[in-house]
Order: structure tokens, then sequence, then C-alpha cells
């Protein structure tokens, strides 16, 4: 399968591969080309009016380096994964950090800034409230009825500059939340948000987060203060921080008694090539799946309410 969009030269993604998992389940199989799931023991499948059915999109960015015009290319290749998603059964379907560009700052730093350019310029990376090359992501999620979470530069109504998650609504709405927690060149692109955005998806409460936010405990502190079910993180973690990407997310899903779900940028990146890990994590901090390569490979993981509500009830929230 090859993710590139008609009439756009692209660099071909990485070849999909879903022949192994970590899982604490008994049987755990593949879900199709390029997606892994944990399936539960027989007698345990869970009723599913209580499940939020999510897929995690480990996503190597197409055109690393080529700025806004890797824009186009890359939300063609998020509309195909979409779709495989919820062919799958998936409502929500989280990508990485920036993943509409990779982790490429150097473009944010191009004179100009945000709104489509004239003919003849360069198109831009940051994206605005009604950008046209969204247009695809809004059409797919209103039409298979999935709730896209996807990664990019924003800038607001009165240009100020955001790292942000992109939450596509089953509606064709686009609503940005922002990272909280900048680091090194960040700081000097973007402006910080103020904490986790909590949405409702399928009556599940799911807080946002991007990267370094899920390494500070009061971004995931204030998610649980707001009631979430799930804290969901766009991220970049690289090789050697694996350990660290465990202990993140285990740590907040067991703190909180939240599921946990991280999208990891895939592939080689400025900061140093993918760690991979990208999955889901129970309540209990154990994960419950996660994708075997750095690649662009995707998991599913099926969020079962009577398992939150147990060990909620257990420790006494």
């Amino acid at each position: 399968m090859t993710l590139t969009p008609p009439h756009v030269p692209t660099q071909r993604p990485a070849p999909l591969d879903a022949t192994s998992v970590e899982s604490p389940f008994a049987d755990t199989a593949p879900a199709g080309p390029g997606f892994v799931e944990a399936r539960p023991r027989p007698g345990e499948e869970p009723d599913d009016l209580a499940v939020l059915r999510a897929a995690v999109v480990q996503y190597e960015a197409l055109l690393p380096g080529a700025g806004g015009a890797a824009v186009e290319a890359n939300v063609a290749a998020h509309v195909v994964l979409v779709e495989q998603a919820c062919e799958r059964g998936a409502r929500l379907v989280l990508f990485p950090e920036l993943s509409l560009t990779g982790y490429e700052l150097t473009a944010f730093e191009v004179p100009g800034g945000a709104g489509q350019p004239s003919l003849g310029s360069q198109p831009s990376p940051w994206l605005t409230d009604g950008d046209p090359r969204l247009h695809p992501l809004q059409d797919v999620c209103a039409r298979t009825g999935t709730v896209a979470v996807v990664g990019a530069g924003w800038r607001e109504a009165d240009r100020t500059p955001r790292l942000a998650s992109l939450i596509v609504g089953r509606d064709g709405s686009v609503k940005p939340v922002f990272k909280t927690h900048l680091h090194g060149p960040e700081r000097e692109l973007f402006v910080p948000g103020n904490g986790p955005a909590v949405l409702d998806v399928d009556g599940w409460r799911v807080a946002f987060a991007v990267c370094a936010d899920a390494a500070h405990p009061a971004h995931a502190g204030a998610a649980a203060e707001a009631k979430a079910d799930v804290y969901a993180v766009s991220a970049l973690y690289t090789r050697g921080e694996e350990l660290r990407l465990g202990l993140h997310l285990g740590a907040r899903s067991m703190d909180h008694r939240m599921f946990g779900l991280l999208a990891n940028l895939g592939g080689k990146t400025p900061l140093g090539p993918s760690c991979g890990l990208s999955g889901g994590w129970g309540p209990d901090g154990a994960a419950l799946v996660r994708v075997a390569g750095t690649g662009t490979e995707a998991a599913m993981v099926s969020l079962d309410r009577s398992r939150l509500d147990a060990y909620r009830s257990a420790a006494g929230a």
C-alpha cells in the first residue's frame, strides 16, 4: 500500500509492518495491514456500548524538510489512514506531534507566517481557521463519523503562533488545542497553551496533550480534575527515550486511573530517530498494545469503561 496522493510529489512512506506486538492479553493478532490489536481472552469481551475504539497512528511524515509543501501530501496520507482505522471500528484516530509537517521547526521560521500564499510563492507550513488544505480531513471525518487528532503549526486569528493538535470532529469542525510545555527552540517559535483541553467523544472525556506535556505530572493532574477518562498524547520520543516514554504514559494512566494513548512521530527526525512504541495503556499503568517498529504503523485499542470503573471504585475515585 502506498500513501502517496495523486499529483503530489512525495517520498514513499516506510513499509507497514504488523508482525509483532507487546500485550498483556492472551491472544494478540494483526488487525490488517499496518494495524496491530490486543484482543481479550474468551469470556472477557466487553459490551460494545461501553467501549471506545481508538486507533493510535505512529506516522512517519512525508516530505521531511519541505515545510508548507508537505502539508497537502501528509493530509492525503492521513485521510487514507483514517479510512483504514474506521474500517476497523475506530471512532477516535490519534496522530503524532506535528504530523502534517514532521518535526521540522526551521520551516516555521520562514517570513510570511500563516495564511494561503499568493500564486507562485511557497505554501505556508502554518495552518489557520478555514485553511482549504484541511478540507480532505474534514470531509473524511464527516463521512466516516470519526474524530481525528492531527499535529500542526497553527496561527490564531490574531496571528498568535501555536504548536497544536487539531481535533477534527465528525461534523467536520476543527478545534485547535495547544501544547503547554514548550522546550528548546519551540519557545522561540510558539506561544504555550494553558493546560489540557478535554472534549467529549462518544460519551468519553478525552484530554489532549502534546509531547512534553506528558512529562509534567500537573498536566495530567489537571486532566484528571476535569474528569478525563482518556489521556491522549501526540508526541515525538526518540531512540534512547524508550524507558521515559513508558514511564510517562504508565504513570499518568495509573496515577489518575485513566486510559493512556500515545502516538509517536515515526522515522528519522531532526531530534534523532524515533523510538516507536506508540500504543495504549490501561488504568493500572500497564501497556495494552504497542507497535513493533519505528515507521508508519498503527495500533487498535478498545477502551472498556467497566475496567475503568473497577479501578476507580477500588481507588475511591
